[in-house]
């Protein structure tokens, strides 16, 4: 009898009371720590996620300045003012010395979300959006060049 007690000991542990008991207790104590540790984990990841968001909210307001800042001011168009049109056609292969720009056109309307109409040198109407515009500088004229004459220290 001595014998199997002995062998049910050192097999079954949970036969033997005491070890029973100290097993429940380690039990109790790993699922309170676990408990703990795992909210502790649940309030720092909380925390984490707040400062990603706050970190992300201020790129965003910092992003937001910046392309602010360097936005170009918008085209105002007049009416009887000439203007280039930007070909779409041409963005990726205009070809050797090809302009990339075609007209001059005479504004006829501009209205007010950013789209003109233009009349084109055959008297064709279309409208365009704003952004594919920009203004047409005329040349010198042959009487408005002036004459420079250079002199020499020599005479």
């Amino acid at each position: 009898m001595v014998s199997k007690s002995f062998h049910m000991l050192l097999y079954h542990p949970q036969t033997s009371q005491q070890v029973e008991n100290t097993n429940r207790a380690l039990k109790r104590i790993l699922e309170k720590t676990a408990v703990e540790n795992r909210l502790v984990q649940l309030n720092e990841l909380d925390e984490l996620r707040l400062d990603a968001y706050e970190n992300s909210f201020s790129y965003k307001e910092k992003t937001k300045r910046w392309h602010d800042a360097h936005l170009r001011e918008r085209k105002e168009f007049e009416p009887g003012q000439k203007v280039l049109l930007y070909n779409s056609r041409f963005k990726f292969s205009p070809g050797k010395l090809q302009s990339r720009w075609s007209g001059p056109f005479v504004v006829t309307q501009a209205f007010s979300p950013g789209h003109v109409e233009l009349i084109g040198s055959d008297g064709e109407c279309f409208k365009v959006n704003g952004h594919r515009l920009k203004l047409y500088y005329e040349g010198f004229n042959e009487t408005e060049k002036e004459d420079l004459t250079f002199y020499s220290e020599e005479t």
